[in-house]
């Protein structure tokens, strides 16, 4: 039994052996990760139990990421001083510590940058999590909710459930429209054509119809001319949605209702690839 005793305290307990080194290694990692995952679990299940708004669910996941990194870092920190070895390869490196800085941050600065704009979203906040925002992104432009703003990513959840992940960097430098606001309304503009020959009252007055049916429309502002075209002349529907999320389905119902009607109606509706015109009569 003594002799089991002494050989924890001479090989497992001493940093200077390669065993103890080993052990302690094992015994830091294992409470960094136990004390990450537990204020982690804090902050989330506080987040889950806020009914009251009173914990930021912006900068809380922000926050709880960055406190992470640093206690690993502060872990590897004390586990350096502490193992005699890594102690003497931290002063050899002290010297060409502007080196290595300068080599870390050429090599890590998307990292950095995306770390630091993250910052400044969090501090200026041009939008938050739960807003609906527009970016431009690779497939066009995207409408989304922010679900999270990580240390180094913002990732938006799109009406088709996709996840647009945009690094912070881009979204600190790209102009970005947030759509949500006290009054979630949003004007919706469709553009639908009809030939020269149509009556453009009777056209303006289907459209105008059209729009007040439809349940998603809160208000029809108008329906001006906005274009003479070679073979045709522009009607635009102009009217305010009850929110962002509806407006091209709101937009696609226009063009197919009005398809229909003024095909009823006898309207003349000019046909783009041959630049002719389709007419129907209306039936007797």
């Amino acid at each position: 039994m003594a002799s089991f005793a002494q050989f924890i305290q001479e090989h497992v307990l001493d940093p200077n052996t390669l065993s103890g080194a080993i052990c302690y290694a094992v015994v830091f990692a294992v409470a960094a990760w136990g004390l990450g995952w537990l204020l982690k679990s804090i902050v989330f299940r506080a987040m889950e139990r806020d009914r009251r708004g009173l914990v930021d669910r912006t900068a809380a996941p922000f926050i709880v990421q960055l406190l992470r990194v640093l206690i690993y870092v502060f872990a590897l920190l004390l586990y350096a001083q502490l193992i005699p070895g890594l102690r003497g390869i931290g002063t050899a490196l002290l010297a060409g510590a502007s080196v290595v800085t300068i080599v870390l941050g050429l090599a890590a600065q998307n990292t950095l940058g995306n770390l630091i704009s993250g910052m400044s979203l969090l501090m200026y906040r041009p939008f938050q999590v739960g807003d609906r925002i527009q970016v431009n992104a690779p497939t066009g432009l995207e409408t989304g909710i922010v679900e999270v703003i990580t240390l180094g990513y913002t990732v938006l959840r799109v009406a088709d459930n996709r996840r647009v992940v945009v690094p912070n960097s881009v979204m600190a430098n790209q102009v970005t429209v947030n759509l949500t606001t006290a009054d979630r309304r949003i004007m919706l503009s469709v553009p639908i054509r009809i030939a020269y020959a149509a009556d453009l009252e009777k056209a303006r007055e289907v459209l105008l119809q059209l729009a007040r049916q439809h349940p998603s429309v809160r208000e029809v502002v108008g329906c001006p001319l906005t274009m003479l075209g070679e073979s045709s002349v522009t009607l635009t529907v102009q009217a305010w949605c009850v929110e962002a999320g509806v407006t091209k389905q709101v937009e696609y119902d226009l063009f197919e209702q009005a398809k229909k009607r003024f095909q009823a109606e006898g309207i003349e509706i000019p046909f783009p690839s041959h630049n002719l015109l389709i007419k129907s009569t209306p039936p007797s």
